[in-house]
Parts: structure tokens; sequence; C-alpha cells
């Protein structure tokens, strides 16, 4: 069974309702996925938030439980990392570098394969030898500054924002998106196992 964490900042919002989703996902199109979701700055304990839950309650899904602090053991329990920002992944990196290889935001997971991620290594290329070159004291060549400002104007941004403290409408446009996003990546897995 694959073991898939889902990970935002309190575990209050994104994550659980991520969560709630993916796991309803897996069950109507058959996937044997555990899943559980976690915060890097979660409160061990705190409940889902009312407009998280209210959200979750209008697609008729089972609400997760209390929220989970982001944990050694719950990065080695995972198969499977799942982000709902860029910066998010950095923190588990950061604290938990042995996880690289299984962590990514939902949505750069969901696009793998995708061409638009050559876009993305090519800018992480540009951008990781424009750090060094200012380490020693050069400058990108005025070619590779536009090909990195125009991969950035064309990149998708990876980041799920947080409705925390938002109205209820803006929990349900996140949840809308969330669900997209996991659908693209059920269909993608059904995708591959059929060409495999």
């Amino acid at each position: 069974m694959n073991r898939v964490l889902i990970v935002c900042t309190g575990n209050t919002c994104r994550s659980p309702m991520a969560e709630a989703i993916f796991k309803d996902l897996a069950a109507r199109s058959g996937k044997p996925l555990e899943i559980r979701s976690a915060g890097i700055a979660a409160a061990s304990g705190s409940p889902i938030s009312p407009n998280a839950a209210e959200a979750l309650r209008r697609r008729n899904l089972e609400l997760p439980g209390a929220s989970t602090p982001l944990s050694a053991e719950e990065v080695l329990w995972a198969n499977l990392i799942l982000t709902m920002t860029a910066g998010h992944k950095r923190a588990i990196l950061e604290r938990y570098p042995e996880a690289l290889s299984k962590t990514y935001t939902l949505k750069e997971y969901a696009l793998r394969g995708d061409p638009v991620m050559d876009d993305v290594a090519e800018a992480e290329r540009l951008y990781s030898e424009w750090q060094v070159k200012q380490l020693l004291g050069e400058a990108l060549t005025d070619e590779e500054k536009a090909r990195l400002f125009e991969l950035q104007r064309t990149i998708p941004d990876f980041d799920i924002a947080d409705p925390f403290g938002g109205p209820l409408s803006l929990y349900e446009r996140t949840a809308d998106e969330i669900e997209d996003i996991l659908m693209t990546l059920i269909d993608k897995w059904d995708r591959e196992r059929r060409d495999s």
C-alpha cells in the first residue's frame, strides 16, 4: 500500500481538506492508498477549521481527525510527501534532507512528465548558476537573464493559497483547486497503469 503524507502549515485547513478529498477519490477509483496529513507548525490536537469542515461537509466527505505536527516518524512512514507550497517543501527538506526523493508540492507531483516541468528544471539550473556566479562576483549573461525571466513568467505557481481566516467561499475555492489537482493525479496514475 502506498502511504501518502499531505503537509501544510497548521494542519487545520488545506492538508486536512486534501486528506479527506484524496481518501474519497482513492476509494472511488480503487487506489490502495493510506493517506494522512500533518503540519510543519501544527499544534497537536487542534480541530479542523470550521470553514474547512463545512467545505468538506458540503462535499459529503468524512472529516479528518485533529491536527498532527510533522515529525520524523511521519516522514519515515510516508512513501510520498505532498506539500501545499514550495515553502512547506523547503521546510521539510531542511529538517529531513533524507526525504528529498519523495517530497514534492502537490501541483509539482501532479505535473510530472508535463513539458512545463522541463522549463522548471531549466529555470532551477539557471537560478543555481546565477547564485554561484554571484558568489564568485560574476553575473549571468544578458541572454541567460532574459531566458530566466522568460521562464519565470511562464512557469505555473506550485503553491495552493492558504484560505485561513477567509470566508467559506475561499475555502470552497481552495477545496475545488485541491480536488482538480488530485483528479489530475489519479487520472495520470490510471494512464500510467494502462500504458505499462
